[in-house]
């Protein structure tokens, strides 16, 4: 299958990627053992529409935001196009954000790094976001987009720790499942839960993904790659309703969200 992103779909006939000055990438090659067997993660269902499109959208809604790469699994591309066109965006909104579909990699480090080469050169802010955070708050992604305009490198939204978190010994191998001892307990107002979209300075994160070579699964955290280059990445208020969409029980809480959604806002 080429690489060659597509361009059709979404946005306005007359516009290009090349007008866009902020760009969000959705890495959605993975496929969500977690959920179960079925479809990947991101093409189920929430409330009747696939996660994929409520987290498509939810970049969207940001005036900021004006080209979304898609990054689909390495053999799903046109599957992805075709899902996609099927649920377009509401609104104006459709008209002022351009989408673009590309085949994926091995792991999401490589996914990301094949969606960042379809944004164009002259785009300064590229946001990163997981297809599983299907419900972030518009008001979330403008916070991101902001900092990182104000002279942030990096920017992750980020929530305080409700629970006590406890550091233990792994037990690995023929001791798996054995009881694990606890080495230490960190100090929880350090603590923070990141959540995405996380907002980058454009070369910056070239540079991350350039310099920064994983073994095995790679990065899972472009933040996390930032930081191994020694830049600082600064923390945004994160959302409670941006959470990651893993489990099943997680599927029920958002689905949850979207009705309270529809009763409080016609969402």
């Amino acid at each position: 299958m080429s690489a060659t992103p597509d361009h059709g779909g979404y946005g306005a006939s007359g516009r290009t990627a090349r007008t866009a000055r902020t760009a969000a990438v959705i890495p959605a090659a993975g496929r969500g053992v977690r959920l179960g067997p079925g479809a990947p993660k991101a093409l189920r269902p929430l409330s009747g529409t696939p996660m994929l499109v409520h987290a498509v959208r939810a970049m969207a809604g940001s005036r900021s935001v004006s080209l979304v790469v898609v990054v689909a699994p390495p053999d799903g591309a046109d599957e992805v196009r075709r899902l996609l066109d099927a649920y377009p965006l509401s609104g104006s909104l459709g008209d002022t954000t351009e989408l673009v579909v590309v085949p994926g990699g091995e792991t999401r480090q490589e996914s990301v790094r094949r969606g960042l080469a379809a944004v164009p050169e002259n785009v300064t802010t590229v946001l990163v976001h997981d297809a599983a955070r299907p419900l972030v708050p518009v008001d979330t992604v403008d916070a991101v987009v902001a900092a990182v305009r104000d002279g942030a490198p990096a920017v992750v939204p980020a929530l305080p720790l409700a629970d006590t978190v406890k550091q233990v010994e792994p037990r690995t191998g023929e001791r798996a499942g054995e009881p694990e001892p606890v080495v230490g307990t960190p100090e929880r107002a350090l603590l923070r839960a990141v959540q995405t979209p996380q907002g980058f300075d454009r070369a910056t994160l070239v540079a991350a993904h350039e310099k920064i070579v994983l073994e095995g699964e790679g990065a899972t955290d472009d933040a996390g790659m930032v930081e191994r280059l020694g830049v600082e990445v600064v923390v945004v208020p994160g959302h409670e309703e941006a959470f990651k969409v893993t489990r099943p029980l997680d599927l029920v809480l958002a689905e949850a969200v979207l009705a309270r959604r529809r009763a409080n806002d016609g969402f």
